[in-house]
């Protein structure tokens, strides 16, 4: 990182990339405020379990209806506003929850919490383009996805704390004030500064909605696009059901609260961080020993989905180790399968087309995880526990790569012209 900075040329570069980090991580730590407190939220408010799995449903709704325009926005803002403006309007989301009483009050700041987050992603990776050397850009967007991690991680550590000092009202009205003064922070520091375009070259590292044309059209009617958007709905909605239920999850099993959930969840997200990083690599070095986009992707994603397979254990086992390192190799094995989905994108998609079926995908990912929320709460409600829902995410990762065999049984690398 020294080396990084030291090559940017100047400081305020480097703190541009900085906060742009560190918006990240608050993107990922406000959304999990209502997970982490669940059980505390809950039972003052009187919340079921299908309650909370509408809560969460809703949130995806708004998250998955805000992504197929974020980048849309993000484009027109440019970078010197729409960091500001999109950080703001999610803390300002966040903020009100501390306000919000009946479950309609709260259905409206989750949808607005969902739609405001999604601006984060097509902003993030847009100002990483124009901040950033082409030569550090690369380097950028893994700092950014491991700083997405690390907001994993330090969300059920941090946010127990400040619910014991604050309660849980005030827990979300620190949160969206941090996320304040990061929008006023972020103003002073580009005071005076004057954002060209991107070049062509930043264009192309931009994973945006809208990359110069925004209709969906021409790349629905391929085989490429389904492939990826089904996997996308298969394997997220397993992200999704551990990033909002396993707080839930590890209350139910092992009786934790509060801080005490914080260091197994903080282990379990870990594993995200560890999969991500270990996929990537893992992908790359294979093509450099000479193996074929086919059989590196989908050798990869075959094992990320061996990963996911033993996660019932971890209901039917009482042993806590135990089941925090399977829920730990099961985010594992979903970062590396998702990371992979995402290369493999840019692998077989013409270069026009990245963009939108990017989109496409994160689009489909979140109508996955919408899903999962309220299926979820259901079968709570009803008692069925979460023995469904585990032996679901169990092969859903082996449907998926599946699912890309019988529509994609050859993938070979496109010449990009």
């Amino acid at each position: 990182m020294t080396k990084l900075l030291a090559d940017l040329g100047n400081v305020r570069r480097g703190l541009l990339f900085a906060l742009v980090i560190t918006a990240g991580v608050l993107n990922l730590v406000d959304r999990q405020i209502i997970a982490v407190l669940k059980p505390t939220i809950a039972a003052e408010l009187g919340w079921s379990d299908d309650d909370y799995g509408t809560l969460a449903a809703w949130f995806q709704a708004g998250a998955a209806g805000g992504f197929l325009v974020s980048g849309w926005i993000a484009d027109r803002l440019g970078v010197k506003w729409a960091n500001p403006v999109g950080v703001a309007a999610w803390s300002i989301a966040a903020l009100l929850h501390g306000w919000a009483h009946s479950m309609a009050q709260f259905v409206a700041v989750r949808v607005t919490l969902g739609m405001t987050e999604s601006m984060g992603t097509p902003t993030g990776a847009k100002t990483i383009a124009v901040v950033l050397p082409h030569r550090w850009r690369s380097t950028g967007f893994g700092v950014s996805n491991a700083a997405s991690s690390l907001g994993a991680i330090l969300a059920p550590l941090a946010i127990p704390t400040v619910a014991l000092a604050f309660g849980w009202r005030g827990t979300f009205v620190v949160a969206g004030t941090i996320g304040l003064g990061w929008a006023l922070a972020w103003l002073l520091a580009t005071r005076g500064l004057s954002f060209g375009r991107a070049s062509d070259m930043e264009a192309q590292a931009i994973p945006r909605v809208a990359a110069g044309r925004t209709d969906y059209g021409p790349i629905l009617g391929e085989r490429r696009t389904w492939a990826v958007a089904v996997a996308k709905v298969l394997s997220d909605a397993t992200w999704w059901l551990l990033l909002f239920w396993l707080p839930d999850f590890f209350h139910r099993q092992f009786g934790l609260t509060g801080v005490a959930l914080g260091v197994p969840l903080a282990i379990a997200y870990g594993g995200a961080a560890v999969g991500s990083l270990v996929g990537g690599g893992a992908s790359t070095r294979l093509l450099a020993m000479g193996w074929s986009v086919d059989r590196t992707r989908k050798g990869v994603m075959l094992v990320a989905g061996l990963c996911v397979l033993p996660i019932p254990l971890a209901l039917l086992s009482h042993d806590y180790a135990l089941a925090v390192g399977l829920m730990a190799l099961a985010l594992a094995g979903h970062q590396a399968f998702s990371t992979t989905v995402f290369a493999l994108i840019a692998d077989i998609v013409p270069q026009e087309k990245v963009g939108r079926v990017t989109a496409f995908g994160s689009f489909s990912g979140n109508v996955g995880g919408l899903v999962i929320a309220k299926v979820a709460g259901l079968l709570l409600t009803a008692g069925l526990g979460y023995l469904p829902l585990l032996l679901f995410a169990s092969v859903a990762y082996l449907a998926a790569l599946g699912w890309i065999q019988l529509l994609l049984p050859r993938l070979d690398r496109l010449v990009q012209t």
